[in-house]
C-alpha cells in the first residue's frame, strides 16, 4: 500500500545554493513518489535553464541524469528574446495548475531566487501604466529624464543604464504615481535593499513591476532547503566550473555567439559572460574560467543571505548537507509524509 495518497494537495519547492545537489535531490525523491505510486515532474525555477542551447553553463540536467523524469520549463525560449520573471510565473501557474489538474505532483527546482518567491509570496502589480505620463516623460528627452531620475531614485539610476529609455521611465512613473521609489518598493519585497550596479537576474523585472509585499496566494508547497558549510560549497563550485569546461562549455558559447543567438538577457548569464570576453579577446581563457569561480561563488553568498531569511518560513525543513546523501532523501519524503497526513 502507498504511503502517500494518489492525488497530491501540495507540491515540494527544493532550494539551495548553486552547485549544491537540488536538481539530484529533485529526480531522487521523483523516482521514490513514483515508486509509491505518485505521479511526479520536476519544475524548474531558473532563469537561464529557459533557454534552448544554453545547456552546460545552466546546469541543465542531461537527458541521462533526468533518468526519465519529466522535466518543465526548461528548452521554452529561444536566447534571442528576454522572458520576465511575470512571463516565468505566468507559465509557471499554468504549468503547475496543468499537473495537478492530472494529478501529477510537480517538484519545483529552485535556482532563480526571484522565481521561488513569486511562488511562495506571491506577486503584486505595480501602478498600471499611465499612457498621458509617459507621453510627457518622453518629450522631456533622455538627459533631462536621466537627471529627474538621479534626483528622485539614485539607487534605480544606478542600476539603470543611462540609454535605457523605457526603464527610466517607468522608474520616474512609478515615482510620480505613488510617491516612492520604485528601489525602495523593491526593497520592501525583496527583505534587502537595492544594490546598485547588480547584475542579477532579479533587477529588471523590478524595474518593470512593482513587488510589494504579499501573503502567500496558491496551492500549499513544501519547502526543502539543502544547508551547504561555506567551504564546501565553494569546494563543489570550483569543481563544477572544471566539469563544465572538460564537458565543452567553451564550445557552447563560441557556437551561440558565432550564431548571433545570444540576447541581451541571455549573454549576461554566469559563465557565458566571461567566455564571451574570452571570446571577444577582452579577456585570456585561464582569466574567463577564474573569473567563472569567483562570481559564482559570489553568487552563492548572495544566496546564504537569501536563503537564511527562507529558513523564517512556517513548515520548512533544511537537510544538513554534511550527512549522508541517502538521509537527504529520506528527510524529504518524512516531510511530504507529514504533508500528506494533513489532506482531508
Amino acid at each position: 500500500m502507498s504511503e502517500f495518497a494518489a492525488v497530491p494537495n501540495a507540491y515540494p519547492i527544493i532550494v539551495g545554493p548553486t552547485a549544491g545537489g537540488k536538481s539530484d535531490l529533485a529526480v531522487r525523491l521523483a523516482l521514490a513518489l513514483q515508486s509509491q505510486g505518485r505521479r511526479t515532474a520536476i519544475l524548474a525555477a531558473d532563469a537561464y535553464q529557459i533557454y534552448r542551447g544554453m545547456d552546460i553553463g545552466t546546469a541543465k540536467p542531461t537527458v541521462d541524469e533526468r533518468q526519465g523524469i519529466e522535466h518543465l520549463l526548461i528548452d521554452i525560449v529561444d536566447p534571442r528574446e528576454s522572458f520576465s520573471a511575470s512571463d516565468w510565473l505566468k507559465r509557471a501557474k499554468q504549468t503547475i495548475d496543468d499537473c495537478f489538474a492530472k494529478s501529477i505532483t510537480p517538484i519545483v527546482v529552485g535556482g532563480t531566487h526571484l522565481y521561488v518567491k513569486l511562488l511562495v509570496d506571491g506577486m503584486f502589480e505595480g501602478p498600471a501604466a499611465d499612457e498621458a505620463l509617459r507621453e510627457q516623460l518622453r518629450a522631456m528627452g533622455l538627459v533631462a529624464l536621466r537627471a529627474e531620475l538621479e534626483r528622485v531614485d539614485p539607487a534605480a539610476a544606478a542600476r539603470i543604464h543611462a540609454n535605457d529609455e523605457r526603464r527610466t521611465i517607468r522608474a520616474i512613473e512609478v515615482f510620480r504615481l505613488t510617491g516612492v521609489p520604485i528601489s525602495e518598493q523593491q526593497s520592501q519585497w525583496t527583505g534587502s535593499p537595492p544594490v546598485p550596479g547588480g547584475s542579477d537576474s532579479q533587477a529588471s523585472e523590478t524595474e518593470e513591476k512593482m513587488q510589494m509585499p504579499a501573503a502567500p496566494e496558491g496551492r500549499p508547497t513544501v519547502l526543502i532547503g539543502l544547508d551547504w558549510p561555506v567551504e564546501l560549497i565553494n569546494r563543489r563550485i570550483n569543481a563544477r566550473v572544471k566539469l563544465m569546461m572538460e564537458r565543452g562549455f567553451l564550445d557552447e558559447v563560441r557556437a551561440l555567439h558565432a550564431a548571433g543567438a545570444l540576447g541581451v538577457q541571455s549573454r549576461e548569464a554566469l559563465g557565458y559572460k566571461q567566455l564571451i570576453e574570452h571570446l571577444e579577446r577582452r579577456a585570456s581563457l585561464e582569466d574567463a574560467v577564474e573569473q567563472i569561480k569567483i562570481q559564482t561563488r559570489r553568487f552563492a553568498k548572495n544566496q546564504r543571505t537569501w536563503l537564511k531569511r527562507l529558513r523564517m518560513k512556517p513548515g520548512s525543513v533544511w537537510i544538513d548537507t554534511t550527512t549522508d546523501p541517502v538521509t537527504w532523501l529520506d528527510v524529504a519524503l518524512a516531510r511530504m509524509r507529514e504533508q500528506d497526513a494533513r489532506q482531508p
